[in-house]
């Protein structure tokens, strides 16, 4: 009967290592798939708009071809390869999505306009189809720092970040995007400068972040100075003050010391000859 048990329980065991494997070789069989699935169940959908038409509970497998491409927002090429995914203004809730690396021949990604938060990762370039060209997470309220790794996307050529909660400094690593043509981190909480080749994109770009400074807020926006500049101005008013104030002083302590002062015994005459002309002048005025 002991003998029995185990064998059982060892049969059970296989069959349950067998169904995963299975299921795990389906999936790797299928990355496009598996990527949708994996987003789909790392975001609350409060309004259903995803679970309406992002089916998955018929099969493990993406079923007839062109059925994920059917899919709310999913955009595809080349029969079931998704090459884009057109998530904006759904009212999606949660963190930055999982599964994206799957979609690897994924060339734009719109997730604007809903209410995704937390930190972006860190290594999100692995997080990532490899080669993206568009991102854009503006409009939701991600929060904490733009990560370096950005930097490391080097097909980016549009970048979308604004109106988040994002704070720190704009990394230096995103100059090293080469390709990059749109850029845009308004309405955020950043600081310090704006690195490099980024100073080339419009003030509008940069825009609602007070502790931002440097080009181009400083040559087209008329922006509000921080306090370091502040601190440059009021220097700089305080100087030409000094000098206005210092010149009045030196221009009459002059006239003083000349006409009054220890000299007045050798040049009275002088000053006493023309303080007569003028009042001669004065007196035939009147």
């Amino acid at each position: 009967m002991h003998g029995f048990t185990e064998l059982t329980v060892w049969l059970l065991l296989l069959s349950s290592s067998a169904s995963y494997l299975g299921h795990a070789t389906v999936l790797d069989d299928f990355p496009d798939f598996r990527c949708l699935k994996e987003l789909k169940r790392s975001l609350i959908d409060p309004n259903g708009r995803l679970e309406s038409s992002w089916n998955f509970t018929d099969a493990d497998t993406p079923g007839p071809p062109g059925r994920i491409c059917r899919f709310a927002g999913v955009v595809c090429k080349y029969g079931d390869t998704v090459f884009g995914l057109s998530l904006g203004n759904l009212g999606l809730q949660g963190p930055f999505p999982r599964g994206l690396e799957h979609c690897s021949s994924m060339n734009s990604l719109d997730l604007s306009g809903n209410d995704l938060s937390g930190p972006l990762p860190e290594q999100i370039k692995d997080r990532m189809p490899p080669f993206l060209n568009v991102l854009d997470l503006s409009n939701n309220s991600f929060s904490g720092g733009i990560p370096a790794g950005i930097g490391e996307m080097s097909y980016l050529r549009e970048l979308y970040l604004q109106h988040n909660q994002l704070d720190g400094r704009i990394p230096g690593q995103l100059i090293k995007i080469s390709w990059l043509r749109s850029f845009s981190v308004a309405g955020n909480s950043l600081s310090g400068p704006i690195p490099g080749s980024l100073q080339l994109y419009p003030c509008a770009n940069f825009t609602g972040n007070l502790g931002l400074w440097g080009a181009p807020l400083d040559r087209e926006c008329g922006k509000r100075p921080t306090s370091r500049n502040r601190i440059d101005d009021s220097s700089s008013v305080g100087a030409a003050v000094g000098f206005v104030v210092g010149f009045v002083v030196a221009f009459y302590f002059s006239h003083w010391f000349i006409c009054c002062g220890r000299f007045r015994p050798y040049i009275v005459p002088v000053c006493t000859a023309r303080d007569a002309s003028l009042s001669s002048v004065g007196l035939s005025l009147q």
